[in-house]
């Protein structure tokens, strides 16, 4: 809950000028700005052609109806909105969201086209009880519980360890892999990729994609200036063949 729409618009530009001269070849850049900010950020992407693709916050999985203050995938996708996220910590933390929500969810994005980002990973408690890979497995599990292998498409798994969000510790790169094998696992029955959220900066995001095998970034904080997100782009796209969301 970060930006109005004018500050979208100044971020945006000022992220098409950080990133102008960095090779795109390599990277697929995403925005995920708030509801309120996704029509005018996809104006000016469109307007100022700028090469990056435009992702939502999370949406609702019913079509439409008497859900006062809901987004439902249908009205995202009519916006060109081509990734959503479903099953951030925190929409899980604070709002209650169980495997089941995140599964309709999923269930909804596809069936609309787009790809969604899943959000899974583990809290402080789990981890020293040596639940990770249990509570990983579960969440990878229910979130595709109600697709069929014929019906999806790419599905994008972003590991975000809580105990890292917000610290200024990011996971290290052993950790960052040893979670993508096991979500890699879990995930067999469909296409799709893995990605690293947590305390990501320029400083540490190149090793993070290379040493911890990941497919791409989850950025947070980093990502509200285009100064530090650009930075970010920049430092993965340095030879490597990923992603950076």
């Amino acid at each position: 809950m970060n930006h109005d729409h004018l500050q979208t618009v100044s971020t945006l530009q000022e992220l098409a000028i950080k990133i102008r001269d960095i090779d795109l070849s390599t990277v697929n850049v995403v925005v995920h700005p708030p509801f309120v900010d996704l029509r005018t950020a996809q104006t000016v992407i469109q307007d100022r052609h700028i090469p990056i693709h435009l992702g939502a916050q999370n949406c609702h999985h019913e079509e439409s109806g008497a859900y006062t203050g809901e987004v439902s995938a249908a009205m995202l996708a009519r916006l060109s909105v081509g990734y959503v996220i479903a099953g951030h910590s925190e929409r899980r933390r604070l709002f209650h969201e169980s495997d089941e929500d995140v599964a309709l969810k999923v269930a909804a994005i596809l069936h609309h086209g787009m790809t969604p980002v899943i959000c899974v990973g583990e809290d402080e408690s789990e981890r020293d009880a040596g639940h990770t890979e249990q509570r990983l497995i579960a969440q990878v599990t229910g979130a595709l519980s109600v697709i069929k292998k014929s019906e999806s498409s790419l599905v994008i798994f972003a590991y975000e360890p809580l105990w890292a969000i917000g610290t200024g510790n990011a996971a290290t790169a052993y950790d960052v892999s040893a979670a993508g094998e096991i979500i890699a696992h879990a995930a067999t029955k469909v296409s799709h990729q893995v990605l690293y959220g947590g305390s990501v900066t320029a400083a540490n995001a190149a090793e993070l994609v290379k040493k911890g095998k990941v497919d791409g970034l989850l950025v947070g904080g980093a990502s509200l200036s285009a100064q530090s997100f650009g930075d970010i782009i920049q430092a993965v796209s340095g030879g490597l063949s990923k992603a950076v969301r």
